[in-house]
């Protein structure tokens, strides 16, 4: 898998962990609202961070990988605010309410991006593992 792929599915699990998880996180009533709105969320999240990229693109220690998820975390707090507005002016029925669940959701965004970047499998373990 690579970088960008694990990144893309950090960033999706992310954005349905924060929507399901956080009451001021609103993903659309029900059904197809929910589904766009996600949708869009998800797009939101992956094409910014892909265009700013704030991490490892390898395994770290841990004092690095702190350093890069505290830059993340205010990455995805501006998203989720963007976001916030975003989800008005493009018909979907996602709304953040807060501050503070503006930064909860950048949080458990980032843990999941860093999460997926560190611990998914990478293209060279395969073959490292058969060598």
């Amino acid at each position: 898998m690579t970088d960008q792929a694990r990144r893309k599915l950090g960033a999706l699990v992310g954005v349905c962990l924060a929507g399901g998880l956080l009451p001021g996180v609103t993903l659309g009533a029900e059904g197809v609202d929910v589904a766009y709105s996600t949708a869009v969320a998800f797009i939101a999240v992956a094409l910014l961070t892909q265009l700013v990229f704030i991490g490892p693109s390898a395994r770290v220690r841990a004092p690095l990988l702190l350093a890069f998820g505290a830059a993340g975390v205010v990455q995805d707090a501006l998203i989720w605010w963007l976001l916030s507005w975003l989800g008005e002016a493009a018909g979907a029925e996602l709304r953040v309410e807060g501050i503070g669940t503006t930064l909860i959701a950048a949080l458990i965004t980032r843990v999941s991006i860093l999460a997926a970047s560190q611990l998914a499998p990478s293209q060279g373990d395969g073959a490292a593992a058969t060598s």
